[in-house]
């Protein structure tokens, strides 16, 4: 006899925005939850209270709703819909979150905690969430985009997604899906002069500006999601790497890091440390 199938409820987002209570952080992070998350509140706190007050800032037309599983874009369905609950059966509609204009110019994002159900996955997808609200609002430091294209420029091997990859490579008229440059080579301190301009001289005579501000800003919200999953919780460099694009090397990733730590020093409690750990 074949197993009868989980009916899950589904709820316009619109509507969960209207009828559930909002909350804010310690730290000004506008939030709420909704369903049966699956997401212990201390959890939730932890997370939430990582993002420094100086990015909360440019956050304040936003809020975050932490919910079971928002749902795909259907044809048949105008509202963007979300799970009650969830269901294996939602594994093939549900999405790691939806944007949502509300009412008086706020924002809604509603992220689906049972999709991303592991601390790691659900803290990340949070982070660059905030990370590209922060980005659209404020821009990239002059700072952050000279350290980021000097590394380019560098022939640094590596970024840190898929979308800085890609656009890294168009600015400097390559394929999108190039293979790594390869590294250039070792030198000592007597020739690092020249190296320098041996890197200069292979640029190409015109870069493509739009894709390299594409660049500089996806590598710019990728860096702020890695520091701020940083100050949450403790991870491997390794568990940044996917399959599409080659990792950024860790010294480059430390340097990125180290500069978005002093744009936005870490809220009291939270701390951001970069260990190295010897071969064996």
């Amino acid at each position: 006899m074949a197993a009868t199938p989980v009916v899950v409820n589904q709820v316009a987002a619109t509507q969960i925005a209207h009828d559930t209570e909002v909350h804010q952080s310690s730290n000004g992070v506008r939030f709420a939850t909704f369903g049966e998350t699956g997401l212990a509140a201390p959890d939730l706190d932890r997370i939430l209270e990582a993002v420094p007050s100086a990015i909360v800032a440019a956050l304040q037309a936003n809020t975050y709703y932490f919910v079971p599983a928002a749902l795909r874009e259907d044809a048949t369905k105008n509202p963007v819909m979300v799970a009650t609950a969830w269901s294996d059966e939602l594994s093939d509609t549900a999405i790691c979150h939806r944007n949502v204009e509300l009412d008086s110019g706020r924002h809604g994002v509603f992220i689906s905690t049972r999709l991303l159900n592991d601390r790691f996955a659900l803290s990340f997808e949070f982070f660059i969430n905030v990370a590209h609200a922060f980005v659209d609002k404020a821009g990239v430091p002059a700072s952050f985009a000279d350290l980021v294209w000097k590394q380019a420029l560098d022939n640094l091997r590596g970024e840190t997604s898929l979308d800085a990859w890609e656009s890294r490579n168009l600015a400097f008229g390559r394929a999108p899906n190039s293979q790594p440059e390869e590294p250039a080579p070792r030198r000592t301190r007597a020739f690092a002069h020249s190296a320098r301009s041996i890197n200069a001289a292979a640029e190409p005579a015109i870069i493509d500006e739009k894709e390299r501000g594409h660049y500089i800003e996806a590598a710019f919200t990728d860096a702020i999601a890695i520091y701020l999953l940083s100050l949450a919780m403790d991870f491997n460099y390794s568990d940044l790497r996917e399959r599409d694009y080659p990792l950024i090397a860790p010294i480059a990733l430390a340097a990125r890091l180290r500069h978005i730590a002093e744009l936005f020093p870490p809220n009291p409690n939270y701390e951001f440390a970069i260990k190295y750990r010897r071969r064996a």
